[in-house]
């Protein structure tokens, strides 16, 4: 027998007796660690915003909130009316835009509002210039009156396609907010209250007129309740099937409460020492105890099955719980490493939601392997436990699956080698694309209202750019108002751009209205000193909340053009703005700088950046996880074959994704990483007691793999299953990236469980034929 293998056994004998021998000290010290680590949930603070997704240096988050330093916050809550009828210039749906608007004021935190009712239109009496409320509540029985508010409308580019669809069946009412940094949480919830409150009232008011909500406010507000409803399910549906699948395997209520406790205590000390930490908690970090919970009971399995098997050779419930720790305690801590460290390595993610994600699941994972080799064991020893029946059909079985493996392995590592191939060749059809308003599912009533605005509307594709003109007070320049006129031109020509708001609309209505309201004199006025004095009238004529800030800087030397497109993926949204940017370099001589962002182009950059960072992250662990493995197994061989296994399921999960997803996000950017450090687990176990088999019984190849399937297989395929279906229960997120990573997750770690019982096999018994140190005949499990 090898001596490093007599000598680790030993150690983890010797562990083992301390741990019984100390039961009730164990058992105390770990209630309290767990007690004063769990206590930090106390201070739990949820993030709901869409910007937790962008580290505080993020070049569009940057660019963002210079924007908003500069014409102010782009926070909203967004009222669709929608009149049953299809005519939202009806009086009913007129009237219940005035009255929204109203209404709309007393929104809290808000700074102003803007709709169909309250839009200022001009007019003039020889030098007087007239700014009026487009909608005179006074004057909607007229039908002339609501003739004329639709051919205004209908014509007016600052209105068509934004206040008002363009075939006049949605109108608009905007809120801007002001929301406080501290107590943003409650702020958001606020608004959206009010919100709702009402609509519900307006449709109440107003029968025949349906309102929904949308907005950034809405997004913010749906992330907090979407993360709910989650916790709702995951954990109720994780403990269930943990309990079940526990049951069936153990047949006995002492492994499931053991089980449970350790769960229970993991997710505690994970939650509790992230929080901490400063550990955020948001939406994407909400399946962190639903992964620790899959993780314990993967571990706990393995020192289950053990257990097991001792009883049923005849040993003694001590004895059974020494042989378990000593059989399991280095595969359990090398797992425990290698999927700490895949979870990890989400640290390399340009995505702070997915790095707290990582580390909460990796503090969970240390927690999980201290308990289940001191308190589980404990506790086991205090707890009724008895030898199962044998059956006689697990052994048969796994020792079948073996000898078909071994009688056909040749043409299984042929068969890989193709399928390997053929998924590779599929990968690259994934495209990158992330798009908000699609964060959710269509179950969820959020995204149905901004599916409806994405179809009926302005689009949920929001691009901001900031020009700015060579000069202080340049932005009545005539030549720089013609290349901001005609950039707004260019955008309105491309075929997904629903509406473009650019000042010089204004300017041109003013010079229009300045001339009688001559239709040929709609143009950019022909002097600068005659645009300032236009705006400067315009100004002083509108009313409080309405002013202009929100489209021109305070030094006159810069203005804001909004795009609205429908949805773009990434990869259009980012070749338009590529577009745009071009143009301006060639086209538009007066613009001095421009200054690129919105809420889209944050989710289209930083998904280029985070699959290049999540590459390095997932080479890195790679390498660190084979370089564990070479040293624990002490063979550069076995080493560089438990490679293969851990690698070709993520190649085959994402083969698999390309040909029937097609699109790969944010959040599945980080699931090569964090799998493999969880499919790793099944390789280790595997391995070690392949080469148990081989230096301590002196078995060949073909019979260390008969071992290592008689004492591992069945353990393997019960954890496969319970990751596979803890996963899967993400599916019923309405969070849809976590939803996504459940599906992804659960295909790789399949593939996994195949990869091992079949590939892996097949590449130990053809290329690990080294000779044994003393063979001998295949020895039972313990």
């Amino acid at each position: 027998m090898d001596e490093r293998g007599i000598t680790r056994g030993r150690f983890a004998a010797r562990f083992a007796e301390r741990v019984l021998s100390a039961r009730w000290a164990v058992i105390l010290i770990a209630l309290l660690l767990v007690a004063a680590a769990g206590s930090g949930i106390a201070r739990l603070e949820f993030s709901a915003n869409y910007r937790i997704f962008f580290d505080g240096d993020n070049p569009q988050l940057l660019a963002l909130e210079a924007l908003e330093n500069t014409y102010g916050k782009n926070e909203n809550l967004v009222f669709l009316i929608v009149p049953d009828d299809g005519d939202a210039t009806s009086e009913s749906a007129l009237a219940a835009a005035v009255w929204l608007t109203d209404k709309a004021w007393r929104t809290p935190y808000s700074r102003r509002v803007d709709s169909l009712a309250n839009f200022q239109y001009t007019t003039a009496d020889g030098d007087d210039l007239y700014v009026r409320d487009l909608v005179d509540p006074q004057e909607l029985n007229r039908a002339e009156t609501r003739a004329r508010i639709r051919a205004v409308a209908s014509s007016d580019p600052r209105i068509a396609g934004s206040m008002l669809a363009r075939n006049a069946d949605v109108s608009v009412v905007n809120v801007t907010v002001e929301l406080p940094e501290e107590g943003l949480l409650e702020a958001v919830a606020e608004v959206a209250e009010f919100g709702r409150s009402a609509a519900a009232e307006a449709e109440e008011r107003f029968p025949g007129i349906d309102l929904r909500l949308v907005g950034t406010v809405m997004v913010n507000q749906t992330f907090l309740e979407a993360s709910i409803e989650s916790q709702m399910i995951f954990l109720p549906a994780s403990l269930l099937l943990m309990a079940l699948v526990l049951g069936v395997l153990t047949r006995g209520w002492a492994g499931v409460a053991a089980t449970g406790a350790v769960i229970v205590f993991s997710i505690l000390a994970s939650m509790g020492l992230g929080i901490w930490a400063g550990l955020p908690f948001s939406p994407p970090v909400s399946p962190a105890p639903t992964i620790v919970l899959m993780i314990v009971v993967a571990n706990c399995v393995h020192l289950l099955v053990s257990l097991q098997q001792s009883l049923r050779a005849g040993a003694s419930k001590h004895d059974a719980i020494v042989e378990s720790i000593g059989l399991n305690l280095t595969p359990v801590f090398l797992a425990s490493l290698t999927t700490a460290l895949g979870f990890l390595s989400m640290n390399f993610s340009e995505v702070p939601p997915y790095r707290h994600l990582g580390n909460f699941v990796a503090i969970g994972i240390a927690a999980c392997f201290i308990l289940s080799v001191t308190f589980m064991p404990a506790l086991l020893s205090l707890l009724p436990l008895r030898a199962p029946r044998d059956r006689g059909r697990r052994g048969p079985t796994m020792n079948a699956l073996a000898g078909s493996v071994l009688r056909h392995r040749k043409p299984l590592l042929w068969g890989w080698a193709a399928i390997v191939a053929l998924m590779a060749v599929a990968i690259p059809r994934n495209e990158l694309n992330d798009v908000l308003a699609h964060f959710f599912d269509k179950s969820v009533e959020f995204r149905q209202d901004t599916d409806f605005m994405d179809e009926r509307l302005s689009g949920n594709t929001l691009l901001e750019y900031s020009l700015h003109a060579p000069v202080e007070g340049g932005v009545t320049d005539p030549g720089f108002l013609a290349d901001v006129s005609n950039f707004a031109a260019w955008f309105r020509k491309q075929p997904p751009v629903r509406h473009v708001s650019a000042i010089t609309d204004t300017f041109r209505q003013l010079n229009k209205s300045m001339n009688g309201d001559d239709p040929d004199a709609y143009r950019i006025p022909e002097s600068k000193p005659l645009a300032a004095q236009y705006l400067l009238l315009y100004e002083l004529s509108l009313p409080e909340g309405l002013n202009l800030n929100n489209r021109i800087d305070r030094s006159r030397s810069a203005t804001r053009v909004t795009v609205s497109a429908e949805t773009l993926s990434s990869k259009e949204l980012l070749e338009l703005n590529a577009r745009a940017q071009a143009w301006l370099k060639e086209n538009a001589p007066q613009v001095a700088d421009v200054n690129s962002t919105g809420p889209s182009a944050l989710f289209a950059y930083i998904g280029q950046r985070n699959i290049r960072a999540m590459a390095v992250g997932t080479v890195v662990v790679l390498l660190a996880i084979s370089g564990i493995l070479l040293v624990a197994l002490r063979s550069l061989r076995l080493g560089l074959i438990s490679i293969v296994p851990n690698l070709v399921p993520a190649v085959l999960g994402l083969g698999v994704w390309g040909l029937t997803v097609g699109q790969v996000g944010l959040s599945l950017s980080v699931v090569v990483a964090m799998t493999v450090g969880i499919v790793v687990d099944d390789t280790v176990h595997f391995l070690s007691k392949y080469r148990r088999a081989r230096l301590e019984y002196g078995h060949g190849p073909e019979d260390a793999v008969r071992y290592a399937f008689d004492t591992a297989g069945r353990a393997v395929f019960t954890t496969t299953v319970v990751l596979v279906a803890g996963f899967l229960i993400l599916v019923f997120s309405p969070f849809v990236p976590t939803a996504q990573v459940g599906v992804l997750t659960a295909t790789i770690i399949f593939f996994a469980l195949i990869a091992d019982l079949s590939l892996l096999p097949a590449l130990l018994t053809a290329l690990d034929r080294r000779s044994e140190a003393r063979a001998g005949p295949v020895e039972p499990a313990a």
